[in-house]
């Protein structure tokens, strides 16, 4: 009777066990998945302003020669993107963006799926940022 008893205790700690490890790898796993980030361009700029975050603008030569968001990094998006990210420290927060938000989301899980920390994708791209009358720099 003691082994049944001492048995049937073994087996519900066990299942509690269990069911608590799934609970974790899924909280770490929707944790991952936050990893990017949308942003506003009040939020952006205030991001911006810190040293380790890199701004990096994914739309073209052309459209980055024409203006961009001050100390961005043109880096276009296409498809040689993730080769062109791959000397960048993954460690320190990026800001992505392009016109309005089609290319800088792409490039926002391409660096994610890279392995890179946080990840904030600029809501509106940088037509928001004009129409908030967010500075640019040619």
């Amino acid at each position: 009777m003691k082994n049944k008893i001492l048995y049937l205790a073994v087996l519900v700690l066990s299942l509690s066990f269990c069911v608590s490890c799934k609970e974790g790898i899924a909280q770490e796993e929707e944790e991952e998945e936050e990893t990017i980030e949308m942003v506003t361009p009040d939020e952006a700029e205030n991001l911006s302003k810190m040293e380790e975050v890199k701004v990096l603008d994914v739309r073209t030569e052309e459209e980055f020669s024409a203006e961009h968001i001050k100390n961005a990094q043109n880096i276009v998006y296409d498809e040689n993107f993730s080769d062109k990210i791959s000397d960048l420290d993954k460690s320190k927060p990026v800001i992505v963006y392009c016109k309005s938000g089609g290319r800088s989301e792409k490039s926002a899980q391409i660096l994610k799926d890279s392995g890179f920390v946080k990840v904030y994708d600029l809501k509106g791209g940088i037509t928001q940022w004009k129409y908030d009358k967010k500075e640019t720099e040619k």
